[in-house]
């Protein structure tokens, strides 16, 4: 019997913030999957070596979490004003369905570093030394994004001594700015309530906080939900009943945002809204030993990204942070003392993390401009992925 020989796709495997993933040039994929569809969803499935039931990603790219199941694909933007077109792709590890519905904060710090090096971006752009500015589409959700990326003898600077909670070695730093960050069309606050009850079945009525701001993100009082907000990975995904109750929260607020219109729907749709609980300084040892202080951080936060608890922070989820904890009255904001304020540090289980946000109301609605963080990102790999020729 005849046997279909592999194909060799140009890839990039990158770091960006506590997230790794496979990049691609839209140009280099197969003709079939330039286009959105089947083909496209089958061959990045294949790459990340999804669905294994096993959940190690063992004949992939992937690497058994949330974190590390990703894919990009950049082009040359169309859009005026724009360098490139962002589009994320965040692959399910055990289920054949890649998540389309919303963006990866922390990956967006490699698409600059990306785009300059497969000259995406015009050669004008870029100095000799300096920064880079680089105008992203993010086409997931239709906003813009510009990331400043750090220029040595005109190539990106990847070394440095910028440390990041969550990642082992120091990087250079990409300031990122994800502008006007209210998610899609529709309102900040899609119930129109800074702080709504949220009647779950099987749970009781719980405090929420949801908004659209970097991604879709239901927040909740730790203490409603017998957390302290300091814990760790094991303490929440070693506990398959509180990951059920986090799952049935997500999904009875997605109904509530009108992400979807039926709880059921919410098993096609895990990548948002995402689910984090916040609570009041503590002191605590983040994931690497390192001792956190109640002085140092503003609040606790903790996060789960399909399904599970994320080992750091997700970059989008700390836009929806930092925009929350600039309006007076969120759960987020009274979690951090309440009142005014432009900048929040806060805590993860694998250390913290400052973000800035600036907020004002208009008309009787909520605005900011934009979100302010710092990341790093890394080359780790590059050449060619590898995928069977019937995969997609």
């Amino acid at each position: 019997m005849a046997k279909v020989p592999q194909i060799k796709i140009p890839a990039t495997y990158m770091r960006g913030g506590t997230s790794k993933g496979v990049f691609f040039k839209l140009t280099d994929l197969p003709p079939s999957a330039q286009v959105p569809g089947a083909a496209r969803d089958a061959l990045l499935l294949r790459v990340i070596g999804s669905p294994d039931p096993y959940g190690k990603h063992t004949d992939g790219m992937g690497g058994g979490t949330s974190s590390t199941s990703k894919t990009v694909i950049i082009t040359k933007s169309s859009k005026p004003d724009h360098d490139v077109d962002y589009l994320f792709g965040q692959v399910s590890i055990d289920r054949p369905f890649v998540d389309w519905s919303g963006n990866c904060g922390n990956l967006t710090a490699a698409v600059g570093s990306f785009a300059i090096a497969s000259g995406l971006v015009d050669a004008e752009r870029v100095p000799r030394d300096g920064v880079a500015i680089v105008r992203i589409w993010q086409a997931n959700i239709g906003k813009t994004i510009v990331a400043h990326v750090p220029i040595t003898d005109h190539a990106v600077q990847e070394t440095g001594d910028f440390e990041l909670d969550g990642v082992t070695f120091p990087a250079a730093e990409v300031r990122v700015e994800f502008m006007d960050p209210a998610d899609g069309e529709g309102a900040m606050f899609p119930t129109g309530n800074l702080v709504d009850d949220l009647q779950v079945p099987g749970v009781g009525t719980l405090k929420t906080t949801m908004i659209n701001a970097g991604i879709p993100t239901i927040f909740l009082n730790a203490d409603e939900i017998g957390c302290s907000g300091s814990e760790l990975q094991d303490a929440i995904n070693g506990d398959a009943q509180l990951l059920a109750m986090f799952e049935t929260i997500r999904a009875h607020g997605a109904v509530r945002m009108g992400l979807i219109r039926d709880v059921a729907e919410a098993a096609g749709r895990q990548h948002t809204p995402k689910v984090a609980f916040v609570a009041a300084p503590r002191d605590y040892a983040a994931s690497s030993g390192k001792q956190i202080r109640a002085l140092d951080i503003d609040l606790n936060v903790r996060a789960l990204s399909m399904g599970r608890l994320h080992h750091a922070m997700m970059g989008t989820a700390a836009v929806a942070i930092g925009t929350a904890a600039a309006i007076p009255g969120t759960l987020v904001n009274l979690a951090a003392g309440g009142g005014d304020r432009e900048t929040v540090t806060f805590g993860h289980p694998s250390g913290t993390l400052k973000v800035g946000a600036a907020a004002s109301r208009k008309g009787g609605e909520w605005t900011v401009d934009k979100v302010v963080m710092s990341r790093s990102a890394r080359v780790l790999m590059e050449g060619w992925v590898r995928v069977p020729g019937d995969s997609f």
